[in-house]
């Protein structure tokens, strides 16, 4: 075991003296994976502030709940004890039918139209606030609403969620498909330096074959190199975004104080920064071993 530890940190320790010794290159093949990551996941960062926002406003999707006309007291207490116990249901408020003539007087364009009724043709109302913003549960919420005896009609007032739904939609997929891309920069970036690390070191891999090196032994400072180069670039991604965020942090929160709501910026969370290091050390790996299979393993001794 000791035999093995000491192969890799030998290794390892190989694989940084290789960066050091060629810094701008290593710098300019940093720079273009921690651009090419931080594309898709600055968008991951921008959807997912997008939807954060989009369920503080207090305006949020809202269900509009008509009772029959001949609705009793009783039946109104019963659809507000619904409501309470509902898990679906943030908050709701209670429109009586007098409230909602009155409201409609007042209004320039129908007051003469509702002082020629004989009598009140509104029925009482509730303006349902849902918890989610999601289209399902609120789809959920209007059948639940809808099978009540005392409920006339359920309006639900979601086109702007389904909008938003499908932008954000639209913006993962477009996520996706650049991660895919710039995934692929950045497996052929470490193949290509790699590469060119293998050929310029032919004669010396040749020699360390001849006396007895395994290919094991060659290959595993180069798979340490191309391993360490993408977990280096998944960390100035992370550098950069957090470099964005900072800068439009305040603008953005300014922007937000006028239209009264309190709204900072989140960056990625520990989980999702985690899971973009792996990503990146392993896309390093996989160029790395490429590369190692294509032309390292292909020289042996002449």
């Amino acid at each position: 075991m000791n035999i093995w530890l000491s192969y890799h940190w030998h290794a390892l320790a190989l694989a940084f003296k290789r960066l050091a010794l060629i810094p701008f290159s290593t710098l300019l093949t940093l720079g273009v994976i921690g651009i090419a990551f931080s594309l898709p996941a600055g968008i991951y960062v921008f959807l997912e502030n997008v939807e954060t926002l989009s369920g503080q406003f207090s305006s949020g999707p809202q269900l509009s709940l008509f009772l029959k006309l001949n609705a009793t007291q009783s039946e109104v207490g019963k659809t507000e004890s619904f409501l309470k116990e509902n898990p679906h249901v943030a908050s709701f408020r209670f429109i009586p039918k007098a409230s909602a003539l009155e409201q409609f007087k007042e209004s320039p364009g129908l007051a003469g139209v509702m002082d020629g009724l004989e009598g009140n043709p509104l029925p009482d109302a509730f303006v349902v606030t849902a918890k989610d913003v999601s289209t399902e549960t609120l789809k959920t919420l209007s059948r639940a609403l809808s099978e009540l005896r005392q409920v006339e009609h359920v309006q639900l007032d979601s086109a702007w969620t389904q909008r938003l739904d499908a932008l954000l939609k639209l913006g993962r997929l477009a996520a996706w498909m650049l991660s895919v891309l710039l995934s692929l920069l950045v497996i052929a970036v470490v193949f290509n330096t790699i590469r060119l690390q293998i050929l310029t070191m032919r004669d010396e891999i040749e020699v360390a074959k001849l006396i007895g090196a395994t290919n094991g032994f060659i290959c595993r400072p180069f798979l340490y190199f191309g391993t360490i180069q993408g977990l280096v670039g998944g960390i100035v991604a992370w550098l950069i975004i957090s470099l964005g965020i900072h800068l439009t942090d305040e603008p953005v929160k300014h922007l937000m104080q006028l239209y009264e709501t309190d709204f900072r910026l989140y960056h990625l969370s520990m989980g999702d920064s985690l899971i973009m290091f792996l990503f990146s050390a392993g896309l390093g790996w996989l160029g790395a071993w490429l590369s190692v299979v294509s032309h390292l393993l292909k020289i042996e001794p002449r």
